[in-house]
């Protein structure tokens, strides 16, 4: 009988320290938030699986977080080997973090060349009146990437906003990008491909 196995896709979450990644991390687990005072904390890299339904196919998404590596040393080339998607965040409240985002697009081109690249303004709670990134910036961004981008995203770690959204949104995409892949990984019968040797004759052989 068959074994029904759920596809498993893995997301990267890529920027500089400081953006909320682990807090968009921690939004994505458990749905909470923790302040920076109250905030523990941690060193290397973790991971966590949440599954999604899309048009009636279950998707397992599998989140990875640098857990704050970047502050000691280079993000290796094995955080991004077999992303299906990676999320390239910056703080709207904080121009810098959004200027050096292309770097960060090239280690994604290089070492996970097949991932869709979404882009993630996070902290929309701190913008203000007046914010350091505007609409105009992340639209000429995706331009100025020649379409790599596949979508845009604004999310608040702190209320939650638009984050339970984004990775909606990201599992549509893999599945739309993915279908035929998906179906055949979703299948897991060992019995469907085993070749079974054909029935030997009892009637002596023939002798005219």
């Amino acid at each position: 009988m068959a074994s029904i196995k759920v596809p498993k896709q893995k997301v990267i979450l890529c920027g500089e320290f400081g953006v909320g990644k682990s807090s968009l991390f921690r939004r994505f687990t458990n749905n909470t938030f923790v302040t920076a005072s109250d905030r523990q904390s941690t060193l290397g890299l973790d991971h966590f699986d949440k599954e999604y339904s899309v048009a009636g196919r279950q998707l397992r998404l599998q989140l990875w977080d640098t857990g704050g590596m970047e502050r000691v040393a280079s993000i290796t080339s094995s955080y991004y080997k077999f992303a299906e998607a990676a999320v390239l965040v910056f703080s709207l409240d904080n121009a810098a973090s959004f200027h050096v985002l292309s770097q960060h697009l090239l280690d994604i081109v290089t070492y996970a060349e097949n991932a869709k690249i979404f882009l993630c303004g996070n902290k929309s709670d701190l913008e203000g009146s007046t914010p350091q990134v505007t609409d105009a910036d992340m639209e000429s961004f995706c331009e100025q990437c020649h379409n790599l981008i596949s979508a845009t995203f604004k999310t608040s770690c702190r209320s939650g906003e638009g984050v339970h959204e984004m990775f909606e949104d990201i599992a549509q995409h893999l599945v739309e990008a993915n279908r035929s892949r998906l179906e055949l990984q979703s299948i897991h019968d060992t019995e469907s491909f085993k070749v079974l040797p054909p029935d030997e004759s009892t009637d002596p052989p023939c002798l005219c």
